[in-house]
C-alpha cells in the first residue's frame, strides 16, 4: 500500500500561519502601550524588538539541535525532566488556549462594528469550529488560507500608513512633539517605560508558535520565520505607536474609546469611513489568523506529547490527510467551554494570556542555556551568545514581573489570580498523567484496604456453601436392576436428575448362580453414562440372591442408608418384603 507523503511548509507558508498570530498585535499593542508608557511608546515597543532579536538566535539554537515539534517542552524534555516539560507545556497550551478564545472573540467584535445584529458568543463558537474544520483538513488547506490572510493584513496595514504619511506631510508632526513634551505621570520616565515594557511584551505572543510545527517545515525555514516574524513586529508595532502620537493628542489616546479601536481610529481620521471599514475587515480576519495559529500550535505541541505518552495514546489517531483531529476536536471543546464560562468576558483571560507565553519565553531560553552546558555536543546550525541568552531571559523575566504586579482594572481580579484558576488545574492533570501508575496503585491499595475484608467473609461464605453443596451432591445411591430395559434405567436417571441432589449412582445387578448377566447392559450403562455427563454411573455386577437381607448386607458395605437405595420393577416374589425394606423406594 503506498504511504501518502505530506507536503512540508515552504517559507512563506509557515510565516503567514505564526506571522498572524504576531502580526495581529498591531491592533492592541501600539494603544497598551501608549497607555502605559505615553509618549514613550514606541521606545518601549523598540526595546521589545531588541528582546525578540536576540531570541531569535535563542530559538535558533535549540530547534536547529533538536527539530522536533514542541517548542519549549521539547527543549527542556532533552536537557531536565519531564515534568519540567510538561509545565512549559502546559503554559504553553495554555497560551493558545487563551489566543484562541480572545482572538476568536475579538474578532466578531470587530465584525461587530460592522453588523450589529451579529450574536457575539454564537459567532465566536461558529469561528473557531470553521478553523478546526479547517485544520482538521491539513496543515496545507490551513496554510492557503493563513497566506491570504497574511497579505490582506500587510497590504491593509500598507494602504493604512500611505493614507497617514499622506495626512501628516499636509498638517506636519506638532502633535507629536506636543504630545513629546507633556509631563510624565507619577513615578517618572523609568517607570512609564518599564510599565509600557511590560504591557509591549504582548505584541510578540506567537512567536513562539513556529517551534511547535517545526517538523512540518521544509529544511531551513524555520530560522527564516523568526527573521521575519522579527522584522514585521520590529517595524509595524512601533511605527503605528509613533503614528498615533502623530495623530492625535495623548489624552485621547489613552481613553477608553481609542484603547479599544486605535487603527479604526486612525484609518476613519486620515482615509474616512472606506479605509475604516477596510481596516474593520482586516482586524476580524487578522485575528482570525490568530486562531489558526492557535490551532496548528497546539496540534504540533499534544501529538509530541502524546508520543511521549505523556497524554493519552487516544489522541494519535490521525486522518487521511495526516491531521490529528482527535487533538484538535479536543481543543475546540476546552476553548468553547471557557468562552461560555467566561461569558464573552475575554478580558478575564488577559492574565492566563500574557503570562503563560511570557513564562514560556523564559523556558526556553533556560532551556536553551541547558542544552548548552549537558548537550553541547550536539550539531546546531547557530549559536546564540551566553550574555545574548541572559539578557534575554532577564528582559522576559521583567515583563513576567510587571504583569503580575501590574494593579488590576476595578472590580477584576489580578492576572497571576485568573492564571492560577487556569494553570493549576492543567498542572494538576499533567501531574496525574505523568503518575498515572502509581495513583492508580494507590487506588487499587485503597480499594483493597476497604473491601478486602468484605471479600474475605464472602471467599468464605462461598467455600462453605460449596462445601455444603458437593456434600450433598456426593451423597451416593443405589440402584438395583432387574435387566437390560434402556428405556427403564433412562426413567430412572430422569427421577434422579429431576427429584434427587447427587452426583453418583451405582447401578447393581444381582443375578442367581448359574443365570447369564442380560447381554446389553453393560453397553446401555455406559450409553447412559455419556448421555448424563453432569452424574457418574458405576456398573455393579454381584451374584445372590436378591432379597431384603443381601439390601441390607450392601448398604452397611458402601455405608448408603437405605432410604438411599431403589428397586426397578420388583417382581411379585418380592412384592410381600418391601415393608421389611424400610425406606427403600420403588422406581418402575
Amino acid at each position: 500500500m503506498e504511504t501518502k507523503i505530506h507536503k512540508k511548509l515552504n517559507e512563506l507558508e509557515s510565516t503567514a500561519i505564526c506571522g498572524n498570530d504576531i502580526s495581529s498585535s498591531v491592533l492592541y499593542v501600539s494603544a497598551l502601550a501608549i497607555a502605559y508608557a505615553g509618549q514613550y511608546a514606541w521606545i518601549t515597543l523598540l526595546i521589545v524588538s531588541g528582546v525578540l532579536f536576540l531570541f531569535r538566535r535563542i530559538y535558533g539554537e535549540v530547534v536547529g539541535a533538536l527539530p522536533l515539534n514542541g517548542g519549549a517542552y521539547n527543549a527542556l524534555l532533552n536537557t531536565t525532566s519531564k515534568f519540567m516539560a510538561s509545565i512549559a507545556a502546559t503554559l504553553t497550551i495554555l497560551s493558545y488556549m487563551a489566543t484562541a478564545v480572545i482572538s476568536a472573540n475579538e474578532a466578531i467584535h470587530y465584525l461587530h462594528h460592522l453588523f450589529p445584529a451579529m450574536p457575539i458568543i454564537i459567532a465566536t463558537i461558529c469561528l473557531l469550529s470553521v478553523f478546526a474544520i479547517l485544520t482538521i483538513a491539513g496543515i496545507t488547506e490551513s496554510a492557503r488560507v493563513a497566506i491570504g490572510i497574511f497579505l490582506f493584513h500587510l497590504i491593509s496595514l500598507l494602504i493604512l500608513s500611505g493614507f497617514i504619511i499622506f495626512t501628516l506631510l499636509n498638517n506636519g508632526v506638532d502633535i507629536f512633539f506636543s504630545n513629546w513634551n507633556l509631563p510624565t505621570k507619577e513615578g517618572g520616565i523609568m517607570i512609564a517605560i518599564f510599565l509600557g515594557f511590560s504591557a509591549s511584551m504582548l505584541g510578540v505572543s506567537g512567536f513562539e508558535s513556529s517551534a511547535n510545527f517545526v517538523e512540518e517545515q521544509q529544511r531551513g525555514v524555520f530560522p527564516k520565520t523568526l527573521r521575519n516574524m522579527w522584522a514585521i513586529v520590529s517595524v509595524i508595532n512601533p511605527l503605528m505607536a509613533v503614528f498615533a502620537l502623530a495623530l492625535f493628542a495623548l489624552p485621547v489616546l489613552q481613553s477608553d474609546a481609542y484603547q479599544n479601536t486605535l487603527l479604526i481610529e486612525m484609518a476613519s481620521y486620515v482615509g474616512g469611513n472606506w479605509v475604516a471599514i477596510l481596516i474593520s475587515i482586516d482586524a476580524f480576519l487578522v485575528l482570525s489568523g490568530a486562531v489558526l495559529t492557535s490551532f496548528v500550535g497546539v496540534s504540533g505541541l499534544l501529538e509530541r506529547m502524546t508520543l511521549d505518552r505523556i497524554m493519552p495514546q487516544f489522541f494519535l489517531k490521525k486522518n487521511k490527510r495526516g491531521s490529528s483531529y482527535r487533538i484538535i476536536i479536543m481543543f475546540f471543546i476546552l476553548s468553547v467551554s471557557v468562552l461560555l464560562i467566561t461569558q464573552g468576558e475575554v478580558i478575564l483571560l488577559a492574565g492566563v494570556y500574557t503570562i503563560s507565553f511570557l513564562s514560556v519565553m523564559a523556558l526556553f531560553g533556560i532551556g536553551n542555556i541547558l542544552l548548552k552546558v549537558k548537550r553541547g555536543t550536539l550539531p546546531r546550525p547557530e549559536r546564540a551568545r551566553w550574555i545574548s541568552v541572559f539578557i534575554a531571559i532577564t528582559g522576559v523575566i521583567i515583563a513576567l514581573l510587571g504583569n503580575i504586579t501590574m494593579e488590576p482594572k476595578d472590580g477584576q481580579p489580578s492576572n497571576l489570580t485568573v492564571f492560577l484558576d487556569y494553570f493549576i488545574p492543567f498542572l494538576l492533570f499533567i501531574i496525574f498523567m505523568l503518575n498515572r501508575t502509581a495513583v492508580l496503585k494507590l487506588l487499587l491499595r485503597f480499594i483493597h484496604y476497604v473491601f478486602d475484608p468484605l471479600r474475605k467473609l464472602v471467599l468464605n461464605f462461598d467455600r462453605k456453601v460449596i462445601s455444603l453443596i458437593n456434600e450433598i451432591n456426593a451423597q451416593e445411591f443405589v440402584y438395583f436392576t432387574k435387566g437390560d430395559n434402556i428405556a427403564a434405567l433412562n426413567k430412572v436417571m430422569l427421577y434422579v436428575k429431576k427429584n434427587e441432589h447427587t452426583k453418583r449412582i451405582k447401578i447393581v445387578h444381582i443375578h442367581e448362580k448359574g443365570k447369564e448377566v442380560p447381554k446389553n447392559l453393560e453397553t446401555e450403562v455406559d450409553f447412559l453414562d455419556r448421555e448424563y455427563p453432569e452424574i457418574k454411573l458405576e456398573l455393579i455386577i454381584q451374584e445372590g440372591e436378591f432379597n431384603p437381607e443381601l439390601i441390607r448386607t450392601l448398604s452397611e458395605k458402601w455405608r448408603i442408608p437405605i432410604n438411599f437405595m431403589f428397586i426397578g420393577s420388583p417382581g411379585d416374589k418380592f412384592s410381600y418384603k418391601v415393608e421389611e425394606l424400610g425406606g427403600v423406594r420403588l422406581v418402575i
